[in-house]
């Protein structure tokens, strides 16, 4: 799952990601509330995490329209401000839960897991293709009710896939949403995984649900994958005749 954090303290900014991304959360990090505001518009995030201290617009204002385009965003705010009247402010303008500051990185990752759990607001939290059944916030995969062990990058990848199941997406997509990287100099590795992932999860099956897209990708789909049809290629006048 992917997680917003936007900090406005460089060292505790890293900090939170390095610890969201142990638990296998793919984090967006920025100190910037702008930046937030539209990365939290154009992304699809199961939560955001926002400090009290971000810099113009400010809390207020980024906690306000991010609500107003995200209705189901799980929002949390750490805040080192003590008055009630303070928080109250904020929870009624949308956040969802408020983390006072100092705080251990156990509760706040306990909380953002409590988000979501709960309904509402809540992103959708099982993933279900026929029988292979993917619990987001479990991090547990079944198919056919056997339970599937993968790894913390399989199991991106097939989130990934799940997520947009029935569409291709290319190795650079795949590249930039469970690696986290902008660039598809890593497109065998994607390959690679995606054997892993066949191995567990298509080969004790008569129903293969991942499939190759020659020229494309991949297409996590029930039945078999429609057939790619070749792109047009430009050809000169004289060389058509």
């Amino acid at each position: 799952m992917r997680i917003l954090v936007a900090e406005s303290d460089a060292a505790l900014g890293t900090f939170l990601q390095r610890g969201f991304d142990a638990e296998d959360y793919v984090v967006d990090l920025t100190a910037d509330g702008e930046e937030a505001k539209s990365l939290a518009q154009q992304r699809d995030y199961c939560a955001a995490i926002f400090d009290v201290n971000l810099p113009k617009p400010g809390i207020l204002d980024v906690v306000r329209e991010v609500r107003a385009r995200r209705h189901h965003l799980p929002i949390l705010v750490l805040s080192n401000r003590t008055r009630p009247e303070d928080r109250v402010q904020v929870l009624d303008l949308g956040a969802d839960d408020i983390v006072l500051k100092p705080f251990a990185f156990s509760e706040l990752s306990a909380r953002v897991r409590a988000l979501l759990r709960r309904g509402g607001r809540t992103p959708e939290t099982v993933l279900q293709i026929e029988d292979l059944e993917l619990n987001r916030v479990e991090h547990k995969v079944r198919r056919a009710g056997r339970t599937i062990e993968l790894t913390p990058k399989e199991f991106l990848l097939l989130e990934y896939l799940m997520r947009n199941a029935g569409k291709h997406v290319t190795r650079a997509q795949i590249i930039e949403h469970v690696w986290n990287l902008s660039f598809d100099t890593m497109t065998n590795v994607v390959d690679v995984y995606i054997n892993y992932l066949r191995k567990k999860i298509d080969a004790s099956s008569d129903r293969k649900l991942i499939h190759t897209v020659r020229g494309i990708g991949y297409l996590l789909q029930a039945g078999p994958a429609p057939e790619h049809q070749p792109l047009l290629t430009y050809k000169s006048v004289s060389q058509a005749s």
